[in-house]
This record gives C-alpha cells, structure tokens and sequence, in this order.
C-alpha cells in the first residue's frame, strides 16, 4: 500500500491528469501528503500541499505574488480572457488589489449581507415550494440560488439572468491547468459577451443610479474615499463578482447535499441538533472545498520546506489537500459537522481571503438548513454528474 501511494505521488503531474482525478482527487492528495508534500514538476513550477506550507504562502505576499500577467499571456494570448483575468481582483498585487478590494468591501458590508437574508429565505422557500420530483438538484436548487442573489446585488433584471450560469462556468473553465481549444474559445466569447452586457447595464444605471447601500454595481461605480475604478476595472471586477459568487456557492450547496446522502448518520445528527448548521457548513466547505487549486509566482528566491524556489517560480497551491491534512485536521478524511477547530482554506488567506465568504457562508447555511427540513428522506435517484474540471470541484447535474 505504501509502495502504491509513492508511485500515485511520483506520478502526479497537473498537465497530464486523468479523469478518474477529476472524479476523485483525495487518494492522490493523501499520497502527495505522505510522500510529495513539496514536488517539482518537468516545467519548473513547483506543487505544495501541507497546510502549513499554504499559510505561509499566503502571509507571504511580497515573495509569492498573485499577479498573473507572465503566466497568463503564453496561456491566453491577447485576448479577453487576459484581459479579464489580469485585471480582476483575485490575480492581482498591491496597489491595484488594495483599491479594488477597499470599494468591494464597502459594497460588501456585514449590514449589506444581513439585510439581504429575508429575501433569501424567501427565495429558498420559493425553489423548494416548487421542486420537481425528481428533481435536479443543481439545475432546480443549487445553481439557481447564487445567480439570484447576485443578480439582486446587481440589480440586474429578472429577465435579463438567462446567460449568467453559461457565462460564468465558460469563463472559470478556462482556468483549468490545461485548456482544449474549445475552452479557450468558449472562455473568450463569454467575456466578450458578458463585458458587453455589463457595458450596457452601466450605462443604464449611470441614467438611473441605485441605492448604493443595496446595489453594489452603483456602489462600485461611485468608488470609495475618493477612489474609483476605471470603466475596464469596472467590467472585469463585476465578472469577477458574478463569477465567483455564483460557481463555489452552487458547489457548496450541491456538494452538501450530496455528502448528507453518503453520510446519513451526520443528516440525521444535523436534523437531531440544528445549532450543528454553521459547524456543518464549515465541514462541507472544508471535506469538498469549492475551490481546489490556487496559484502563485515567486518574486524572489525562497525556501520551502527544504525546496529552493527560484524568483519566476510558479506555485500551484493544492487547498483540496491541505484541507486534508492530518497535521492540521484530525482524521482528516471523516466528515464530522461538530468538527472543532475547523480552521480550513476553502477560502484562501491571508490578503485574499475570499471578500464574499459571509454571503457565502449565509447562502449555504440557509440552503442546507432549509432544505433538510422541508426533505429530511431525500434520497438520490440515478447518481450525480460532476464537472470534471480540477480547480473547482462540484457536480453539473
């Protein structure tokens, strides 16, 4: 068994993934913790899975940067997926990440956040009301939530949402370590797309502004302490928003209800005792992060856990796995939703820490919690379909 899990670890590589990875990457993790911790691969770019070696990274930020120019353009070309990726916040360095990041946080406030959560129950209880049976968890629940409350954040029009899902999961696709032509292809019109259709919006609501303290894209269009985002700054953080709100969250809510299925003793322990809501879904967040794979390049020379990293290094940062790892989480591989303390990564560190977590946190307890109670036997009909994508993992039916 040993001898299997080294040779799993030496044979791990991210340009060269088979779809049984992508199904299930917690065998390869758990070898990668025990034997390649730290690995090198045939590129030069190095893979760090340890717990303790992620934090650091993240505190890190003068030697490992999160700006993605010189790794995007051989990837991307001049294109709108550069454009859009090497401008939003996630792939950006002070200063630009810190003036980005200051007027989203003041369109993101706790008092923001709070007083949106009658209208999600209603939501909620509105989906559930209306349930198929069977029905398809993903396309009638779990994906449906996140593209209303960002659509209500950005006051887009009801009937305006239809392309926002298809958007959204072309444009994160093409983040996957290794691109088919169709990715790049679908990824580059679904910028193209959503940037005009932002363009559009803005221009209506700079007619007709928001209230700024309930409309973040008014909010974001007067800026903050006298600080504003120019139009293109403005387009591609939007994106960014509505992509990253939507995709984690819809795998969050579907990865839970799976889990309640495969651990039934932990649903009927939730049902039992429905101050476990929070706890479990941290543990969601934690056993199937949302996201599983981040980035960074070094900026100078450094050592890590005895590998010398070059400056110019790309760093592939494994959260699936750290989030495993039996340093930091004991028995890592259960899923226990009173697990305590449950310090995870799902949502990165440090700077970057994820600027929507609260809504996010807010969107999967209701989700969860409301749909337990309404359907406490469900129970699977035919088995789920996942994405087969690596970085973030979740389940497309």
């Amino acid at each position: 068994m040993q001898e299997d899990a080294k040779a799993l670890a030496d044979a791990f590589d991210l340009t060269r993934l088979s779809p049984e990875f992508a199904q299930d990457p917690f065998p390869t993790y758990r070898a990668l913790l025990a034997h390649a911790p730290v690995k090198r691969f045939q590129d030069g770019s190095v893979m760090v899975a340890r717990y303790a070696d992620l934090v650091r990274i993240y505190r890190d930020t003068q030697t490992f940067s999160s700006d993605k120019k010189a790794e995007f353009l051989p990837k991307y070309g001049d294109t709108a997926l550069y454009r859009h990726h090497t401008t939003s916040l996630v792939f950006n360095d002070p200063p630009l990440h810190t003036r980005v990041r200051r007027i989203m946080s003041g369109a993101l406030t706790p008092r923001a956040i709070a007083a949106m959560e009658p209208g999600l129950v209603a939501l909620v209880d509105r989906l559930l009301d209306t349930l198929p049976d069977p029905c398809d968890l993903i396309e009638h629940y779990a994906s449906a939530i996140p593209v209303e409350v960002i659509g209500n954040l950005f006051d887009i029009p009801r009937e305006e949402r239809g392309p926002l899902r298809d958007w959204s999961l072309a444009i994160l696709g093409a983040l996957e370590p290794v691109l088919t032509l169709e990715q790049h292809q679908l990824g580059n019109t679904a910028v193209s797309a959503f940037s005009g259709y932002l363009r559009d919006l803005v221009a209506r609501r700079r007619k007709s502004p928001g209230d700024p303290e309930t409309d973040v894209l008014t909010r974001l269009m007067q800026g903050d302490r006298g600080e504003h985002l120019t139009e293109d700054e403005l387009l591609q953080n939007c994106i960014f928003i509505l992509n990253a709100g939507h995709e984690t969250t819809t795998n969050l809510i579907g990865s839970a209800l799976d889990l309640f299925l495969d651990f039934p003793a932990e649903r009927a322990r939730l049902l039992a005792d429905p101050t476990l809501i929070d706890s479990a879904v941290e543990e969601v967040l934690r056993h199937q992060s949302s996201n599983q794979l981040g980035n960074r390049i070094t900026t100078k020379s450094r050592e890590l856990s005895g590998l010398q990293l070059e400056a110019g290094t790309r760093v592939h940062l494994l959260m699936g796995a750290a989030n495993r790892d039996p340093e930091q989480f004991i028995d890592p591989e259960r899923f226990n939703i009173a697990r305590t303390p449950n310090r995870h990564l799902a949502f990165a560190g440090g700077p970057h820490v994820c600027l929507g977590l609260t809504l996010a946190r807010m969107e999967g307890k209701i989700a969860i919690e409301r749909f337990l109670t309404r359907y406490p036997d469900y129970s699977r009909d035919g088995s789920g379909t996942r994405t087969g994508r690596v970085r973030f993992r979740g389940f497309s039916h």
